[in-house]
């Protein structure tokens, strides 16, 4: 009996220590689907290029920190703004959900990832 508590608890050690305790952050994500031609956007869309280690809002550099800010200060009121999001290769899932996390959190856009066909 003295033996298999030994076990148990050696079991028990070793998936205490090989488990990670990250917080995981849940992101919504919706397919394209088809449907009748879009009309003119009364808003341009933003575009926001994503690499490694930057990212570019229509072609001004900007830290994933101050993304939020510099996004509502382009908004305007009550449109929907369309943001388009480029990713140069070599960008992690990791590097995406932490943008999408940050996006998620302004009000008004319109988010669309731009990928490989």
């Amino acid at each position: 009996m003295t033996s298999l508590i030994d076990v148990i608890f050696l079991l028990l050690l070793f998936f205490m220590l090989t488990s990670t305790f990250s917080k995981f952050a849940e992101v919504e994500l919706t397919a394209g689907e088809t449907g009748q031609a879009a009309a003119p956007a009364s808003v341009p869309p933003l575009f926001l290029q994503v690499g490694e280690e930057m990212l570019a809002l229509n072609g001004e550099s900007v830290g994933i920190d101050l993304l939020e800010v510099s996004l509502r200060d382009t908004i305007p009121g009550t449109q929907i703004q369309p943001l388009i999001v480029s990713l140069q290769s070599g960008v992690t899932a990791q590097r995406l959900t932490d943008l999408l996390v940050v996006l998620r959190a302004v009000q008004g856009l319109q988010v669309t990832v731009l990928g490989d066909a």
